[in-house]
């Protein structure tokens, strides 16, 4: 059994999910389902096109979680014409130095979401790594800006489209017999909780009937 979540990292709908992530994994990693995180990359439209429609969405969804402080739109550069990679491809470098946790893309979401930090330039994303893991910051920088992350970070983008999706947060949900749930922005647990619930006791039935059954007929 696997949860996948695709993520963008200064996606405030990806920020509001991370408790979500974080409990699933507190409850079900000792049931034998494996996580895993990938980036998926927000297209240009995607993005806000002024601080002023940014802290619209923010005052919304804040809203909508019912949070008791609103996110910063500090980070927004508008300049940037809707190309604010920096955060992910840190985030994703991170991978090859052993920083395979929540602990980097988490750093670098408080301080674009919380703080207003502008981690969509490299400058400023390298400075909360480092801050944050005691990574080289000129290693980690060359491995971001490399074309291996580049293509790691396409490829994991290009699979999240492939499954006819195009919200984050993303949890996508496999299991060893064949099943497959996707939850495209849902934020909430309560919903995917009950879906892993469902999809546990299929393969626990699934494996039962296959210790008294064995495996089925050739023919």
């Amino acid at each position: 059994m696997k949860v996948t979540y695709y993520l963008e990292v200064i996606s405030s709908w990806c920020y509001w999910a991370e408790p979500t992530w974080a409990e699933l994994k507190a409850r079900y990693a000792a049931r034998g389902v494996e996580f895993d995180w990938k980036i998926a990359l927000m297209r240009k439209e995607d993005y806000p096109t002024s601080r002023g429609q940014c802290d619209w969405f923010y005052r919304r969804s804040g809203i909508m979680m019912k949070s008791p402080f609103m996110l910063n739109s500090g980070w927004l550069e508008p300049w940037r014409a809707g190309l604010f990679p920096a955060a992910s491809y840190v985030a994703e470098a991170g991978r090859d130095f052993g920083v395979t946790g929540d602990e980097l893309r988490l750093a670098l979401a408080h301080a674009a979401d919380r703080d207003g930090i502008k981690v969509a330039s490299m400058g400023p994303a390298i400075e909360v790594a480092v801050k944050a893991t005691q990574l080289d910051g000129a290693k980690l920088r060359a491995r971001a800006e490399s074309p291996e992350v580049a293509a790691r970070i396409a490829a994991s983008t290009a699979e999240f489209f492939a499954h006819q999706i195009d919200q984050r947060p993303a949890f996508i949900l496999t299991s060893g017999i064949g099943d497959k749930a996707v939850f495209s922005g849902v934020p909430r647990i309560e919903p995917i909780a009950a879906t892993l619930d469902s999809m546990l006791a299929d393969r626990a039935a699934y494996a039962a009937h296959q210790a008294h059954f064995g495996a089925p007929p050739a023919a």
